[in-house]
């Protein structure tokens, strides 16, 4: 496997209204779409997105389902360059965007938005990358041992950055070799042992991989859990999960 992100994928309840404030606010293109009986995927990215950069995924389901957000999931982290960061949030403000965290009170070093259907979006400064590219995407887990030993030894993932706060720790990982263009995970653990709702307003993280059905059958002697395997899903992708059930899909990115 590449072990690289090709996608997150969000749910969002009025599919226009999403495109709309993504591609104005965040300068995102149509990249793909899905359309099916009862769903459409839209996959989005900036215009001059990198080959191995990850992209944005809404799924639209056409029952008009409302979601609930849940804890197990955090926010997604999208870049601008070392000395925009205030000015691009001021372009957000400016635009109406939500307030949610500005970066005055995150230390100037990162500030947070949030889209029309409430998913987080923290801007975080970068010296690399195409302006709002995907840099990485939180989740929370509730053990860092088992969290860092699933991504290292299902995934062979390296741990890359980490940071150590009073009441919480954060872990990235990413494959060995990794791009720097390339989206990364962040694995958040507080210490107080509490735990997570997952909700249904997140859907899944997706990894590209070479060939489905030998990876599908590595994860499986690496003890995986066995979610939608490759037959049911018609060889075309398939999902496993984390030792919490966030959902992770692999597929064959041509």
């Amino acid at each position: 496997m590449t072990g690289l992100f090709d996608h997150v994928m969000i749910r969002v309840e009025e599919l226009e209204e999403s495109l709309d404030w993504y591609q104005t606010h965040l300068n995102y293109e149509e990249k793909g779409r899905w359309e099916a009986d009862t769903f459409t995927n839209v996959y989005l990215g900036p215009e001059e997105m990198h080959d191995d950069g990850a992209m944005l995924e809404l799924t639209y389901n056409h029952d008009d389902r409302s979601y609930e957000m849940g804890d197990a999931w955090g926010h997604i982290a999208v870049r601008v360059p070392e000395d925009e960061l205030q000015e691009s949030y001021d372009q957000l403000m400016a635009e109406g965007v939500d307030d949610y965290r500005d970066p005055e009170s995150c230390g100037n070093r990162y500030a947070f938005v949030k889209d029309p259907d409430g998913h987080e979006i923290e801007i975080v400064k970068r010296e690399y990358g195409t302006k709002w590219s995907i840099d990485h995407t939180m989740i929370r887990v509730e053990d860092a041992d088992e969290a860092l030993g699933y991504w290292t030894r299902k995934f062979e993932y390296d741990q890359t950055r980490r940071w150590e706060a009073d009441t919480f720790a954060n872990y990235f990982m990413e494959p060995e070799d990794a791009p720097e263009e390339a989206m990364s995970l962040e694995l958040t653990y507080n210490y107080d042992g509490r735990t997570y709702a997952m909700g249904d307003a997140w859907g899944h993280l997706c990894v590209r991989v070479d060939d489905l059905e030998e990876t599908w059958e590595t994860l499986m002697e690496r003890e995986a859990p066995d979610y939608r395997d490759p037959e049911s899903c018609d060889n075309r992708y398939a999902f496993t999960k984390d030792q919490d059930g966030h959902e992770i899909e692999l597929l064959v990115r041509e």
